[in-house]
């Protein structure tokens, strides 16, 4: 499903043209448009909420969610009216899978449910950053996910650390209460550790392994 990617305007800046690619995103594919949001922070949350008022926004509960992270999007949702739809792993699965097969622990609690969530759906909405690790780097904005079978939209991939700062502070938008914990990247609790001031930001995400990705995005 080949698609034109809106083109940024030169003379706007990253948080006007996020906005813009959400609307052009919601005019094109309209409910058959998944977002989706871990709630590491509020950004996509509020962006896309305020690009396109009331529009759903999926987070993938992995049943391994940080207690704070629960808390957060559920404040969050509240302090500003956001559409969260909850998806959760099929009960079933093994608890302890983690401990020994991590890519089949976040096969089970990621990949598998973000099918079901995009079941009917044309279009995905990320969070997804050029600056969050070497892997992401060419993000596109805009690119056909062949896997999935949806176009890929990651409408904040031009963002820096600063434009992050800037859409916050612009916002109010509260931090993750473990941010000021030694954990700039949060994903479950028993995959994820604080790290030292000055590593990279996603160093604690599957530490002490050659893993880097839950296997969520193929860039």
């Amino acid at each position: 499903m080949a698609v034109a990617e809106p083109r940024p305007a030169e003379t706007i800046d990253p948080i006007t043209d996020a906005i813009g690619v959400l609307q052009w995103a919601h005019r094109r594919f309209g409910d058959r448009l998944c977002v989706t949001a871990s709630f590491g922070d509020g950004v996509l949350a509020h962006l896309a909420n305020a690009a396109v008022p009331g529009v759903e926004i999926t987070l993938l509960d992995t049943g391994y969610l940080f207690a704070e992270t629960e808390w957060y999007a559920d404040d969050l949702a509240h302090r500003f009216d956001l559409n969260v739809r909850v998806i959760r792993p099929d009960a079933d699965l093994d608890r302890n899978v983690w401990q020994t097969d991590p890519d089949a622990c976040c096969a089970a609690r990621k990949v598998e449910p973000l099918q079901r969530a995009l079941r009917d759906r044309d279009a995905w909405v990320t969070g997804l950053r050029r600056s969050d690790s070497e892997s992401r780097r060419r993000a596109p904005f805009v690119h056909d996910d062949l896997l999935k079978g949806v176009v890929k939209i990651n409408p904040i991939a031009a963002w820096t650390d600063d434009h992050v700062a800037a859409y916050v502070e612009r916002h109010e938008i509260p931090d993750h209460p473990l941010a000021d914990r030694g954990y700039p990247s949060i994903g479950c609790w028993p995959c994820t550790r604080p790290v030292a001031e000055g590593d990279d930001q996603r160093a604690g995400r599957w530490a002490d392994s050659d893993k880097t990705e839950c296997g969520l995005h193929q860039v």
